[in-house]
C-alpha cells in the first residue's frame, strides 16, 4: 500500500537567519528530508554564525545559497529559487527579517526570494520575548498579516536563549513541518467534529509516584495534526506528555483516567453530538490506587500489595451509549503477540467495546517512535500496513473515518 505525505515531491526553500534558534533549522530540514521533500538550503550571513552551511548542505543534499551575486548559481538567484520552490520558509524569522518582509525590502537573499515568490511564504518567528512585543515588531506582523503574503507559525510560550520565559520562543521543528504540511493538504474534513485521546494516563499512589505506561502520544497527536490540516474541527484530550500542541487543535489536558473519562464526555457531549469522529489513541490505564496517599509514603510505611481498582473502560462506555453510528469510533490496541494474535484481539475489541474501526499494532513497533506498523481491523479482512511514520498513519486512520462518514450519509 502507498501512503503518501503531503510534503513528498514538494520543493521547500529553507531559509535559515540569525538567530540562536536556527539551530533548530537543522532539525527541521532533516523531518523534512524524511517526508520526501526537496529542500533548498538558503542563508543569511548572520544565519551561517549559528548553523554552519556545511552542515546544512550535509542535511539537505544540496548547496547553501547565501550570496545573491554568488557566480556558482546560473541566473538572477532569487528569481530562479523562487521559479523552484513551492514554499519559502524562513526558519527562524528574526525580529528584523519581519520588518524587512512587511516593508517590502530586498536587501539580502531571503528577503528578495521572498518578495519575488509566487508561492506561499511561511515564516517563524523567534526573538527575545520583549522584541516580540514591541509595538513596532506588532505592527510589522499586523501589515504582514493584513498583505496576507507570509504565513507565521508561532512565536510560542517558553524559554528563550537568556533564559528569560515569555512568547517570543521559536515554533518546534514537528509543528513547522506540521503547518508546512498543513498548507499542502486538501481540506477534505472541513466541517467535521473530530475527538482525539493521546498518551498515557498517570494513576497517583500518592504525589511523589504513580502507575503508568510508555505511550509517548506521538500517534494521537499525529491524528489530531492532520485532521485540523485537513479542515477538522479538532479536540485534543491529551495524558501526560512533552509534546508541543498541533496548530489549530483545541487541546484538553488530563492526568488520569477519571481526569480524562471527564474530559472526553464534555468534549463529546452526553447525547455523543458533539463529534463526528471519536479516535480513542490513548493508553489509559486499566487500573488506579485503590487508596492514594495525599502526602508522600515514607520509606518503610508503603504497603507490602498496592490495592487497585478497576478503571472505566472509556470507550466501552462510549460505544455502549452510541444509539446509532454517530460518533464513529476508532480505537486502538497494543499487544505483544503475534500476527495472529493481534488481529483476534483486535476483532474482539471491535466487538466488545462496538466500534468501527481498531488501529493494532505491537508494543514494539509503536512505543515512543516516530513511525508505526500497524494492522486495520474491521468486520472485513484485515490490512496489514508497512512501517510508516505516524503522521502518514494519521491520514490512513482519517481516510477511513472520512469513509465511514460517507457511508453513513447515503
Amino acid at each position: 500500500m502507498r501512503v503518501s505525505d503531503p510534503l513528498s515531491g514538494r520543493t521547500i526553500a529553507l531559509c535559515v537567519t540569525g538567530s540562536v534558534a536556527a539551530y533548530k533549522a537543522a532539525i527541521l530540514a532533516r523531518i523534512l528530508v524524511r517526508a520526501g521533500a526537496k529542500v533548498l538550503p538558503v542563508m543569511t550571513a548572520s544565519g551561517a554564525r549559528f548553523v554552519g552551511p556545511v552542515t546544512l548542505s550535509g542535511i539537505c543534499g544540496e548547496p547553501v545559497a547565501s550570496d545573491m551575486w554568488d557566480a556558482s548559481f546560473a541566473g538572477e538567484l532569487h528569481v530562479s529559487l523562487a521559479e523552484r520552490a513551492d514554499l519559502v520558509a524562513i526558519v527562524p524569522a528574526t525580529a528584523d527579517v519581519l520588518a524587512r518582509l512587511a516593508q517590502g525590502r530586498a536587501d539580502d537573499l531571503v528577503t528578495a526570494l521572498a518578495l519575488c515568490a509566487r508561492c506561499p511564504v511561511l515564516a517563524a518567528p523567534a526573538m527575545h520575548p520583549r522584541m516580540w512585543g514591541h509595538p513596532a515588531t506588532q505592527r510589522n506582523v499586523a501589515d504582514l498579516a493584513a498583505q496576507g503574503r507570509v504565513v507565521l507559525v508561532g512565536p510560542v510560550e517558553g524559554e528563550v536563549a537568556s533564559g528569560e520565559v515569555g512568547t517570543g520562543r521559536m515554533a518546534e521543528p514537528e509543528a513547522i513541518a506540521s503547518a508546512m504540511a498543513a498548507l499542502f493538504s486538501p481540506r477534505d474534513l472541513s466541517g467535521m467534529r473530530v475527538v482525539v485521546t493521546a498518551g498515557p494516563t498517570l494513576e497517583d499512589i500518592d504525589p511523589v509516584r504513580f502507575i503508568g505506561n510508555r505511550s509517548s502520544g506521538k500517534m494521537g497527536f499525529a491524528i489530531a495534526a492532520r485532521a485540523a490540516a485537513r479542515g477538522a474541527d479538532v479536540t485534543l484530550v491529551a495524558g501526560p506528555v512533552s509534546l508541543p500542541s498541533p496548530a489549530g487543535v483545541r487541546r484538553v489536558d488530563v492526568r488520569g483516567a477519571m481526569s480524562m473519562r471527564a474530559a472526553l464526555w464534555e468534549a463529546l457531549g452526553p447525547d455523543l453530538s458533539r463529534a463526528d469522529a471519536l479516535v480513542m489513541a490513548a493508553a489509559v490505564a486499566d487500573h488506579r490506587p485503590a487508596n492514594p496517599s495525599a502526602t508522600k509514603l515514607k520509606k518503610g510505611d508503603e504497603p507490602s500489595t498496592l490495592a487497585l481498582v478497576g478503571n472505566p473502560d472509556l470507550l466501552g462506555e462510549i460505544g455502549a451509549a452510541r444509539a446509532g453510528k454517530r460518533p464513529v469510533l476508532v480505537g486502538f490496541a497494543v499487544e505483544t503477540g503475534d500476527q495472529d494474535a493481534l488481529v483476534a484481539y483486535g476483532r474482539r475489541k471491535l466487538a466488545e467495546k462496538r466500534v468501527d474501526l481498531v488501529v493494532a499494532n505491537q508494543a514494539s513497533d509503536s512505543f515512543d517512535r516516530d513511525d508505526n506498523r500497524a494492522t486495520l481491523v474491521t468486520e472485513g479482512p484485515p490490512e496489514a500496513l508497512p512501517a510508516i511514520p505516524k503522521t502518514r498513519l494519521a491520514d490512513v486512520v482519517l481516510d477511513r473515518v472520512k469513509a465511514l462518514l460517507r457511508l453513513q450519509a447515503h
